[in-house]
């Protein structure tokens, strides 16, 4: 499929190109099993870091790319066209944990954190969500006790992706009351006291593991707040736009994988002596996949290219991803129905497409989150 010119400039097209051929070449083989198995390939994390790919975001002085939110979103997508939970669990790492590290974090974190993470050496993971605090996400009940040295926590986050292999995480926890009493702390792998609670099964996104945390007077030191204490909701909120924009471009590559599929599949399938991409209603369903998709990739990257250029809006970051994350379904339905009954098979990937899908309509803020975001901007404005 020829691809549209979106005039992205020699940086992006370049992540794209890498990236392209990395996942063509070591990803898109192993993804039926990374779903059929719930399979994390953790040996795959270095290799994206030989390439870059975790740090693009990252001040060369810091050992990263330099690169922008634009160039994050074109790796993001390819990534999740050949796998869409490795995606996921490559979104959480480098965007939610890497890059906030990269614009919260002291020279000190920093300089400890950064390089094992950005050379894949490490795993990262964001912790925010807890079973009764999910959009309501201030409501959160970890709670962190100040002490001599630093911090003692106490409850439970849920909901954390790449929780079981993630050797660092950035985890928000009560320090106060309100909104006004959250601090983000920097928790290690094998800190006493923390640990990692029941798996939790999903019905897609299989091989991006998800797990709950559990924190029984785990100690953390002073030097592990990142950002101002009690300023964590700045923290928190200031990184949910880039959160967005980033993620978008997870339902971007499975739209394209969709069309991968149905392309070759409408040109060779027969039904009454002719392929059935000769059938009109079959070619208005190749049509109207290809147009969700560039749609949605001209919005995804318009804001990308906002956040690049600080001038990003909340409720276009929520915009992006909203318009992206319903396509995917709609297309991954489309994709289904292209290919009749193979396509209801787990023969074919279209059915994993759509499970994959469907957790962008609720990851990172539901969509019903995001359209209240949209117009409580719009009407307030006016």
């Amino acid at each position: 499929m020829p691809d549209f010119d979106f005039a992205l400039g020699e940086a992006a097209e370049m992540i794209r190109d890498t990236t392209r051929r990395f996942a063509a070449d070591r990803i898109a083989p192993i993804a039926a099993k990374i779903d059929a198995e719930d399979w994390f390939p953790l040996d795959l994390w270095p290799q994206m870091g030989e390439l870059g790919l975790h740090g693009i975001t990252v001040d060369e002085a810091d050992g990263g790319l330099g690169l922008g939110y634009l160039e994050h979103v074109i790796a993001m997508e390819e990534v999740s066209r050949a796998s869409a939970s490795l995606g996921l669990s490559y979104g959480a790492h480098s965007n939610l944990c890497v890059n906030q590290l990269r614009r919260w974090g002291n020279p000190e974190q920093k300089a400890k954190y950064l390089p094992g993470l950005i050379s894949g050496e490490h795993v990262g993971s964001l912790a925010m969500s807890e079973v009764g605090a999910g959009s309501d996400v201030v409501s959160m009940k970890l709670k962190a006790d100040a002490v001599a040295g630093g911090y003692r926590l106490n409850g439970t986050k849920f909901w954390i992706t790449n929780s079981a292999y993630a050797e660092t995480l950035i985890v928000y926890a009560k320090t106060g009351e309100g909104s006004g009493g959250i601090t983000a702390f920097i928790i290690e792998k094998g800190m006493p006291g923390f640990s990692i609670g029941q798996k939790i099964q999903k019905m897609g996104m299989r091989g991006s593991p998800t797990a709950e945390l559990v924190f029984n007077d785990c100690f953390v030191p002073q030097e592990n707040v990142m950002g101002p204490l009690n300023g964590g909701v700045g923290v928190l909120m200031s990184g949910l736009d880039y959160e967005r924009a980033v993620l978008a471009a997870g339902p971007l590559g499975i739209m394209q994988a969709c069309l991968d599929v149905v392309l070759p599949y409408v040109r060779e399938r027969k039904q009454f002596g002719q392929p059935i991409g000769a059938f009109q209603m079959v070619q208005a369903k190749v049509a109207d996949m290809y147009v969700a998709l560039n749609s949605a990739r001209a919005y995804v990257y318009a804001v990308a290219r906002a956040c690049d250029a600080g001038k990003t809006t909340r409720f276009d970051a929520a915009g992006a991803i909203l318009l992206a994350s319903e396509n995917a379904v709609k297309c991954s339905l489309e994709a289904i129905q292209a290919l009749g009954g193979a396509g209801y098979t787990t023969d074919w990937p279209v059915e994993r497409f759509l499970r994959d899908a469907k957790l962008y309509d609720i990851g990172a803020g539901t969509n019903e989150i995001r359209r209240f975001l949209i117009a409580r901007e719009l009407i307030g404005a006016r």
